[in-house]
């Protein structure tokens, strides 16, 4: 299964607020064994939200989209989301019963709340009071972490894929010097190899098979100075 983020906000394109949402749903969904294809910020537009979750959802198997959700003027994530889909904004049966039976009476809740594709799946903001939705392998959360966190759980097991296994080796070499056991650690065993330079190179070893992964490391290990 592959996945595409798109994380919504002027605040986040700023570098007024740090992007977590996206660091911690790459690490969910990775752990889940899905690939993380793509990670993208858009602004609060509607059209720059159409085109990139309607680009997305013909590419890869879903499309996690979050932030923007609420009845404020620049809360346009569910129209830029409806748009991409074809969809309406319409008011969610659904979304304001279970509103009103966790305590919130229509005279409370502002015009728009309850606001959804027409069509979509409802996902309950157990944190907070803004749904999200669930259509056509779009997936819509709030931005607010808190409240994203908690409603990704209620949708966690629509996401799985391989689990793949990963083990760093630290070496004190320059990367350069490293090419050639990289290129071998490669041939012999299935694994791929990211190098990350910097005070020392750490060599990041993946594959699907456990025993294979932590076979290569043993292999690298005894090959290259490693950092004491």
């Amino acid at each position: 299964m592959n996945v595409a983020i798109v994380t919504v906000g002027d605040e986040l394109l700023a570098g007024r607020t740090t992007n977590t949402n996206a660091t911690w749903l790459s690490e969910q969904l990775t752990e889940r064994g899905v690939a993380i294809e793509r990670v993208t910020t858009v602004p609060d537009r509607i059209g720059d939200i159409a085109r990139v979750v309607n680009e997305y959802r013909a590419e890869y198997d879903a499309v996690i989209v979050t932030g923007g959700l609420g009845p404020t003027h620049d809360d346009v994530t569910m129209a830029g989301v409806a748009a991409a889909l074809g969809r309406s904004l319409e008011e969610d049966a659904d979304a304001l019963a279970w509103l009103e039976a966790n305590g919130y009476s229509r005279a409370e809740l502002t015009e728009g709340t309850a606001e959804l594709p027409a069509g979509a799946r409802p996902l309950h903001n157990d944190a907070g009071v803004a749904p999200g939705a669930a259509l056509e392998s779009v997936y819509v959360l709030p931005g607010v972490p808190l409240e994203m966190k908690a409603m990704f759980e209620s949708i966690a097991d629509e996401f799985s894929g391989t689990k793949t296994y990963r083990t760093v080796v630290v070496a004190d070499e320059p990367e350069s010097a490293l090419l050639d056991r990289i290129a071998t650690v490669r041939d012999r065993f299935e694994v791929s190899v990211g190098s990350y330079p910097g005070e020392s190179v750490r060599l990041a070893l993946e594959g699907t098979d456990e025993e294979t992964v932590s076979a290569a490391a043993t292999w690298l290990r005894e090959r290259v100075d490693t950092v004491e």
